[in-house]
């Protein structure tokens, strides 16, 4: 589970500039959201690692898919 929040936390950072209090922060959260994701039963590193970017960039706004034309029409 480190290793996935590891390489979450590594991927996050190349694509968001942010303070280092700000990634701290997101290591928190990230952290209790896949430890929830774990203990529910999900062990492959891979669909944590995906899960808690989702995750995070549902947080920060990034991942609006209204504002990425998608209209459900």
């Amino acid at each position: 589970m480190e290793a996935a929040i590891d390489r979450i936390m590594q991927t996050y950072d190349l694509l968001m500039n942010r303070r280092a209090a700000a990634n701290d922060e997101a290591r928190v959260k990230v952290t209790e959201y896949v430890t929830t994701l774990f203990e529910a039963g999900e062990k492959d590193m891979n669909r944590l690692t995906v899960c808690g970017l989702t995750y995070l960039r549902e947080l920060d706004g990034s991942n609006d898919p209204v504002k990425a034309g998608y209209t459900g029409l």
